[in-house]
């Protein structure tokens, strides 16, 4: 299991200017994030802090690689691209707080978490939508769906041919 302590930023220790951070996220990654979603990819992460002022930071995050998640239709894996930047204002308060892309680190403490932060940023960049190209998907698992779940089976025993009189004048129309 991968330690998250790498994700976590001192801000007060930074220096003015910029400063840059790598981070490569594997599985591991998304095991100790407790990602429902993804469970396996290799992603590459690249953070800029710039230290605007004593107390506020500019974070710009470049994210880019690949995940793996469920198929929607047959539930095999399926590799989805990743490539975003996203950017984050932090700035020194009482307590922790987040809004939109602010997020107001305990100025006693100094520190962010950018774990849930890079995690978010990944899942929110995976299509809503995840499908293999036609044909690709797992055949026997689509055979069962379409043999249990097809509207054309029969139900209970009762004849497919018998039409109720109500639609069959809208199969008139289709033809």
């Amino acid at each position: 299991m991968c330690s998250l302590e790498p994700f976590k930023i001192d801000l007060k220790g930074l220096k003015d200017g910029d400063t840059t951070f790598e981070f490569s996220l594997d599985d591991g990654f998304f095991e100790a994030v407790g990602s429902s979603e993804v469970h396996k990819g290799k992603v590459c992460v690249g953070l800029l802090i710039h230290k605007v002022a004593e107390r506020y930071f500019d974070l710009d995050f470049h994210i880019e690689g690949e995940v793996i998640v469920p198929c929607d239709r047959c539930l095999d894996d399926i590799p989805q691209d990743i490539k975003t930047d996203t950017h984050l204002v932090a700035r020194f308060g009482e307590d922790y707080s987040e809004k939109d892309e602010l997020v107001i680190v305990d100025e006693n403490e100094g520190i962010i978490d950018i774990s849930w932060f890079v995690y978010e940023f990944v899942v929110l960049n995976i299509p809503i939508k995840h499908v293999h190209a036609p044909g690709k998907c797992n055949r026997a698992m689509i055979e069962m769906l379409t043999e249990h779940y097809s509207a054309t089976r029969s139900s209970g025993g009762v004849d497919e041919k018998t039409i109720d009189p109500r639609w069959s004048e809208l199969l008139k129309l289709k033809n």
